[in-house]
């Protein structure tokens, strides 16, 4: 099947208010990102004002999100993070992923896909579904793992207990990608988790943490491959990757212009010349999230399914 044209920006977003957030146990061992322990009532609704303000302010800069609520069964602690599931393109294939822990693996919600066809007019002609990964212990999360640029259709990954190596070329096999497979560490050496919390690819910029590559050969080629297909390169340091700013979003506004998606933290860990940087390419838009950062260890990039699938005329 020849390929689909596809930007790098959506337009529309999938997100889920959370229903019962909390730290999720299950993800931490992983996820050296998530440092709250904190559970109860205080927390998810803490967690559900940091949702709403967020989508009020996609919102208001012109991105069309796709509010769906958080199921009251099963209890999924990291419901607010869609993109670890699902992806949408614009052949109209939908992708589900495995998932690492097994309380989210019932975030998958066939309803939603339902929905956004008979309901909120997409057209969806085709669902991959690799999920039954899990049973042989393979995971790939999503664009939580997979960070895209849909252009040039590229896969990076780094490599991690959610990353598996030879699913991530079956996916890419599947959607007809080239994968460009690395590895990346914090600054205590751990494994990074999820790509995105350490590469950002816009439409002409990509926001990467290369202290992270400690492997002089991959550091290159993610960097050479970057600036081959026309990306200005905005570094960042471990400490502001630690901060989440990494984990940001370029979306499409309805004014014709772009938005760069990131938390308040994030923003605030930028220096004025990164920031400066950004400014360039896209308006940044931010909102305060740290009770689910803290808790969960994701930011705004995590939160957001990115809806690239045709409308009904």
């Amino acid at each position: 099947m020849q390929p689909v044209p596809e930007s790098q920006t959506a337009s529309a977003v999938l997100m889920i208010r959370p229903a019962h957030f909390r730290a999720n146990p299950e993800t931490a061992e992983s996820n050296a990102f998530q440092t709250a322990a904190g559970a109860g009532a205080m927390v998810a609704r803490r967690a559900r004002a940091e949702f709403d303000a967020l989508v009020k302010a996609l919102r208001e800069a012109g991105v069309t999100v796709e509010l769906f609520e958080d199921r009251a069964e099963p209890v999924s602690p990291d419901a607010v993070f869609p993109n670890n599931w699902v992806t949408f393109h614009a052949d109209g294939r939908a992708c589900l992923y495995p998932l690492l822990a097994q309380n989210r693996r019932s975030e998958r919600r066939a309803d939603i896909l339902t929905a956004l066809q008979k309901e909120r007019g997409y057209r969806l002609t085709q669902v991959e579904d690799l999920s039954g990964a899990e049973r042989d212990g393979r995971y790939l999360e999503g664009t939580g793992s997979l960070v895209l640029d849909r252009p040039h259709r590229i896969a990076y990954a780094c490599l991690s207990p959610r990353t598996d190596v030879k699913l991530l070329a079956e996916w890419a096999g599947r959607m007809g990608y080239a994968n460009l497979a690395f590895h990346a560490r914090d600054a205590a050496g751990k494994l990074i988790y999820h790509t995105n919390v350490m590469l950002c690819i816009g439409d002409r910029f990509a926001v990467l943490c290369l202290d992270s590559i400690a492997e002089r050969a991959e550091r290159a080629r993610v960097a050479s491959r970057l600036a081959e297909t026309g990306h200005e390169i905005i570094a960042i340091s471990l400490a502001e990757m630690r901060a989440f700013a990494g984990n940001m979003l370029q979306l499409a506004s309805r004014d014709g212009g772009s938005v760069l998606a990131m938390s308040a933290r994030a923003a605030a860990a930028l220096s004025g010349a990164q920031r400066a940087a950004l400014a360039k390419y896209s308006r940044i838009v931010t909102s305060p999230i740290e009770t689910i950062e803290d808790h969960s260890g994701g930011s705004v990039r995590c939160m957001l399914a990115e809806i690239f699938l045709p409308r009904d005329a």
